[in-house]
């Protein structure tokens, strides 16, 4: 097996089909505008989340076995937003 090969990758043809849970707007995390946070499922399944790249703030504090990629960030979303969209999240 190719080592630089993971297992996964981003489809970065995938388009986003539907908001889990509710807009910034409704859950009052945003002012007269609909922006970030934000949590979509994309057209293939996967998940994008919008949110503040806090990436530099915590490398130096990740636990153990945890890694933040060269091409990955670290992003923070308020409580609220992942609580509105458990019930759009499948338990399998």
């Amino acid at each position: 097996m190719n080592d630089s090969v993971r297992p996964w990758e981003a489809d970065p043809e995938a388009a986003l089909a539907r908001r889990l849970g509710k807009s910034p707007l409704e859950l009052g995390n945003t002012t007269g505008s609909p922006s970030c946070p934000d949590i979509w499922e994309l057209s293939n399944g996967d998940v994008a989340v919008i949110g503040r790249d806090l990436t530099e703030v915590y490398e130096t504090r990740l636990p153990e076995g945890v890694s933040v990629g060269g091409d990955e960030r670290l992003v923070i979303i308020p409580r609220n937003v992942l609580i509105a969209a458990k019930k759009d999240i499948p338990d399998a």
